[in-house]
């Protein structure tokens, strides 16, 4: 039932399944297999009416070190440039792309962290481990001692150097999230990539909030009550308080009804501007290091939380957003969600060509907005014709900095 929503897409357009000695012409794979196509030892070469749903090596975004890592490394690389994108303020914070809570790896980052931690004792962090997902794993901190296992003891001579597996993110703790009926939330929005060089990348309109059941408690004594702080479906799914009907969910344009009637229209137009400008950037800080292989398209799960200030904040980017529905208007919403992807990749009636690397047809992007096109892009900045630039085609200032509100859309 999990992947109801696919089988019921491709049944719709008549495609058939095959074996795996059979010839094919899309893959939807998981994260495990997609390293076995290209692995250099299976040998195994794609033609050219051939896509499959991944990039090779797409944890350079999915894996919550390797984000934090690149981004880190982004804004260093235009701050040497001298691009306005990385101006600081005077507490030497950057004023665009500070949109990644201030995150260590453990354990090498330790003393580093050990030394930030002393600055602001009585800060809350929160560890996550980075291979895995759905909420496992993750616990918060507020004290030195709870991290002492973490801590490489220089005396012992048999330290052995941790695994992937074993390597944990810790971040400073979001603890002025926004509140919607005293409840903390997340944002989960859905964003395809057709291409990294050049960038190409789609928004959709239908992501959604995912509320706690239980109201937010910053206390220390409830740094444990996992319902009050982590909104994973997985996790919330478990407590007494879930709602089968509802799955404690609302749809973002419901958030952005209260938004605009409880804060105003301008500072909710600002906040989702805010979030576009953060995804595109964060596939900008990884798109040099992705293996752009053309057969390749990418269906990514943003996770972002609003703080009480409106300011978004980028928690992590997820390969394989769940398809699992918890209700029926998710089950919908996510059919809708491949139809459209797929309607993007292929065009309808169509038999995939990777040659073919043109924005489709509007009637066939569904629910989705293109939100960067940096082919159209650079055409605007070069004095092409801005009459041809499509919605959602990124009109930056001339010097490549940033642009005023609302000019996403």
């Amino acid at each position: 039932m999990d992947k109801s929503v696919l089988l019921n897409n491709f049944e719709t357009r008549g495609w058939v399944p095959v074996g795996p000695d059979d010839d094919w012409n899309f893959y939807w794979a998981n994260v495990q297999s997609i390293r076995n196509v290209f692995s250099i030892d299976c040998g195994f070469r794609l033609t050219d009416d051939q896509v499959i749903s991944h990039f090779p090596n797409h944890v350079e975004l999915t894996r919550k070190d390797l984000m934090v890592k690149n981004i880190k490394r982004y804004r260093k690389d235009l701050d040497k440039e001298g691009n306005p994108l990385a101006e600081k303020d005077e507490n030497g914070r950057y004023i665009h792309l500070d949109f990644i809570p201030q995150t260590f790896m453990l354990p090498a980052d330790y003393n580093l962290f050990v030394e930030e931690f002393r600055k602001n004792p009585n800060t809350t962090w929160i560890m996550k481990p980075c291979g895995k997902a759905r909420g496992v794993g993750i616990f918060l901190v507020n004290k030195l001692s709870q991290l002492k296992k973490w801590s490489r003891d220089s005396k012992t001579s048999n330290f052995t150097p941790p695994t992937s597996k074993d390597t944990y993110v810790i971040s400073k703790y979001i603890d002025n999230p926004l509140l919607i009926g005293g409840k903390k939330f997340d944002l989960r929005l859905y964003v395809l990539v057709t291409s990294f060089r050049p960038l190409k990348c789609y928004l959709f309109r239908l992501g959604f909030a995912r509320f706690c059941t239980v109201k937010y408690n910053a206390s220390i004594n409830e740094l444990d009550n996992m319902f009050v702080h982590l909104t994973n479906v997985s996790i919330q799914k478990q407590g007494d308080d879930y709602n089968n009907v509802h799955g404690g969910k609302w749809t973002v344009q419901n958030l952005r009804l209260f938004l605009e009637g409880t804060r105003g229209k301008e500072v909710t137009d600002r906040l989702f501007d805010e979030m576009q400008w953060q995804i595109v950037h964060s596939l900008k800080a990884v798109a040099g290091g992705i293996s752009n292989d053309r057969h390749c398209f990418e269906c990514y799960g943003y996770d972002i939380i609003i703080d009480d200030n409106l300011k978004p904040w980028l928690i992590e980017v997820n390969a394989s957003p769940s398809l699992t529905s918890t209700t029926s208007s998710d089950r919908i919403m996510k059919y809708k969600l491949i139809n459209d992807v797929i309607n993007i990749v292929i065009p309808p009636g169509q038999v995939p060509d990777v040659r073919w690397n043109k924005i489709p047809a509007k009637e066939h992007l569904g629910n989705f907005d293109v939100l960067y096109d940096e082919e159209l892009a650079q055409q605007d900045v070069m004095g092409g014709d801005p009459r041809k630039l499509g919605p959602g085609t990124f009109r930056g200032k001339r010097d490549g900095s940033r642009p005023s509100p609302a000019t996403w859309k």
